[in-house]
């Protein structure tokens, strides 16, 4: 939190004199960012699950729950592993695992996979809600993401960063429809 303050006070000093337009927005910006800072108290963070059969996109919260950012991409063997280590170290109450469902509603052919997961994670941590959320479109938002921001090609077409922000959308998309 002190990272973004910091950013948006950089930003507010860059475009104080010459952009007193853009100025301004930074400066609403900081006030609610100070304002939901005061208002919430440290929480623990809420996860985002993209769902693979060989590699898994991971997505966290912030501790205040006001952004979420991709966290990593790994092999879908080593998710049981990853996520014990995480809890480990970081305090998780909630993991939202993206459910595949075709653009009709009906279930995407792994989606008994992703239930399957769903029921081990409410067995082993039946502490954290875990809540399967509709992921439609999410690998396709993830892919016009990537493009928009103006990465290279090489670096469009690792699948593993296209996970990775597929997870971040679908916590988003969460976040926004429940807590923001």
């Amino acid at each position: 939190s002190l990272d973004l303050s910091l950013k948006i006070d950089s930003q507010l000093k860059k475009y104080k004199r010459s952009e007193p337009l853009l100025a301004s927005f930074f400066l609403i910006k900081k006030c609610k960012f100070a304002s939901k800072i005061q208002s919430r108290k440290i929480m623990a963070r809420v996860m985002g699950i993209d769902y693979g059969t060989k590699k898994t996109g991971i997505a966290v919260t912030d501790s205040l729950q006001i952004i979420c950012s991709g966290l990593d991409t790994i092999r879908t063997l080593d998710l049981y592993d990853f996520l014990a280590d995480y809890f480990a170290k970081e305090e998780v109450e909630k993991v939202v695992v993206g459910m595949p469902l075709h653009e009709d509603g009906n279930p995407a052919q792994i989606a008994y996979q992703v239930v399957g997961l769903v029921r081990k994670l409410r067995k082993l941590y039946p502490e954290k809600l875990i809540v399967e959320w509709d992921e439609r479109g999410s690998s396709n938002a993830a892919k016009s993401v990537i493009l928009q921001a103006g990465t290279k090609k090489k670096k469009r077409r690792d699948k593993s960063l296209v996970d990775k922000i597929a997870a971040a959308l679908i916590l988003q998309d969460y976040m926004e429809q429940n807590h923001w």
